[in-house]
């Protein structure tokens, strides 16, 4: 038992762990921020442009009475708008993120060295200036 609460210690204190908790905090908190944006500014703003229709109170009744089921499908459709928001920032992030940790392609060397004497002669030379060596 105690080698395994040693091995579970080093496990959580590697820095993938902690990466990973710190962004899904993050992720929760962008969460809320996304889910307000679609409750309270873009779902009113549909509404209006639907003529008044409120998406969220969309539901079906399954039953009689004060108490009766109901499946509330316009609280799905404001869930699938929260995703797809979701999913176009983080598709944006990582794009702008692999923009810039995309390598910068190196130009091709213009010069190599001489095997037999050692100094800088232009790629496309055939003769060493410098020992008049012939070049492959």
């Amino acid at each position: 038992m105690k080698t395994f609460m040693a091995e579970f210690k080093k496990f959580v204190a590697r820095g993938n762990v902690m990466d990973m908790a710190v962004g899904i905090i993050i992720g929760g908190a962008f969460t809320a921020i996304v889910t307000s944006l679609v409750d309270d500014i873009l779902m009113p703003v549909l509404s209006l442009l639907t003529g008044g229709f409120d998406f969220s109170a969309l539901c079906v009744v399954l039953g009689e009475g004060e108490n009766a089921a109901t499946l509330n499908y316009g609280s799905f459709i404001a869930a699938i708008i929260n995703f797809l928001l979701i999913s176009l920032v983080i598709f944006m992030l990582i794009r702008a993120i692999n923009k810039l940790s995309a390598k910068k392609e190196e130009a091709p060397a213009a010069t190599k060295e001489c095997p037999f004497c050692k100094e800088q002669v232009a790629v496309k030379a055939v003769r060493c200036p410098h020992c008049t060596s012939e070049l492959k």
